[in-house]
């Protein structure tokens, strides 16, 4: 199938399909005699796993680091893509991931708890333009 029938049956755009094969996430597709991307339907189960682990919170650089092993995440008769043992430790990755999240969690919370304590405190509002301080004697 041609990129925009693929595209439409992953539930993505032909631009998201070229990110994904420009990162390193999607093998090089098959070309036809007229140079025109042709996908399978395991190119298309395979977007469908990016797309959903992309949705969990992960990176395209995470992904990355296990594109092999994506196809397996959604039938185990998939042959894997790129080098064998590529991501030696998935629960690796995702436990990276949820480190950065919980540090980013803690900084907002910090931020929130500021942002609280300052309206509590009665302290004047913020500027209208949200700067924190007055635009006088700037540039």
């Amino acid at each position: 199938m041609r990129i925009g029938d693929a595209a439409a049956a992953a539930g993505t755009t032909p631009r998201a399909l070229r990110f994904y094969e420009a990162n390193g996430l999607l093998p090089p597709p098959r070309r036809s005699v007229t140079g025109q991307r042709v996908y399978g339907t395991r190119d298309v189960a395979r977007v469908r796993v990016i797309r959903r682990l992309l949705s969990l919170g992960l990176t395209v650089a995470d992904l990355r680091d296990c594109a092999g092993p994506l196809d397996l995440l959604e039938d185990e008769d998939l042959p894997a893509y790129g080098a064998p043992g590529a991501c030696s430790n998935p629960s690796g990755v995702a436990a990276r991931r949820i480190a950065t999240l919980n540090a980013e969690i803690d900084r907002l919370t910090g931020l929130r708890d500021r942002l609280a304590a300052h309206l509590e405190a009665g302290r004047p509002s913020l500027p209208a333009d949200g700067s924190s301080s007055p635009a006088v004697g700037r540039w």
